[in-house]
């Protein structure tokens, strides 16, 4: 995913050079390294469920006593259930036991939005290396265990694969039914932390290779 910042007009994108006679990679304008220039953090979510269940809650609370205000102001009698509410506040000590239970979950509750407040979130989108100022770009997670799986069934040896591509870790399983496990083993190290540093992540995931047998049948 990317996100654009800032008013400026689109810049061209980068025109990637072909490869030379010997061999070297390709390399893209603007960038000595490939590692982009500015720090990266993590992505922030707009935390679009809980801010809609925060508001509903507030809305329905709200309106309720709203409406039994005016409904006084007017007049009437108040409601049984904001009587009684009055009455059990004003009558129940503090050390009873609901009132505890009460204060425990509204403070768990504003812990929890306070949580959500401080932090970015959206962990399964891993930040990539910004080669342009205006330009963020983030990939998933899935996307990652994608790429890794499908360059694990290129190297010889591998029958099938299982990946699963954490923030801090990608832990790559799978079954060879010919060669040595020692080489296929190698060989998936060699490949698949090309294919991590290929991803162009700002922090790139630890790599853990496990290669085994296919189990009998029957």
């Amino acid at each position: 995913m990317s996100e654009p910042r800032g008013s400026e007009a689109t810049t061209p994108l980068p025109v990637l050079d072909k490869p030379t006679e010997t061999g070297d990679p390709p390399e893209i304008p603007g960038t000595a390294t490939g590692t982009g220039t500015g720090e990266v953090h993590r992505f922030w979510s707009a935390r679009r469920v809980p801010a809609a269940i925060v508001a509903a809650l507030l809305f329905v609370v709200a309106g309720a006593f709203l409406y039994d205000v005016a409904a006084v102001r007017a007049g009437r009698a108040a409601l049984a259930w904001r009587r009684e509410l009055a009455t059990q506040l004003a009558e129940r000590p503090l050390d009873d036991t609901w009132v505890l239970v009460g204060a425990g979950v509204a403070a768990a509750l504003g812990l929890w939005l306070i949580l959500l407040a401080v932090t970015p979130g959206l962990r399964a989108v891993l930040p990539m290396r910004r080669i342009h100022p205006d330009v963020r770009a983030g990939l998933h997670r899935d996307a990652v265990a994608l790429v890794l799986r499908d360059r694990a069934m290129e190297v010889a040896g591998v029958q099938s694969v299982r990946v699963r591509a954490h923030r801090r870790r990608a832990d790559v399983r799978a079954l060879s039914h010919f060669r040595d496990l020692d080489a296929v083993h190698a060989d998936l190290d060699t490949v698949l932390t090309e294919a991590i540093r290929g991803l162009g992540l700002v922090r790139p995931p630890h790599l853990s290779v496990h290669v085994r047998r296919p189990g009998k049948k029957g």
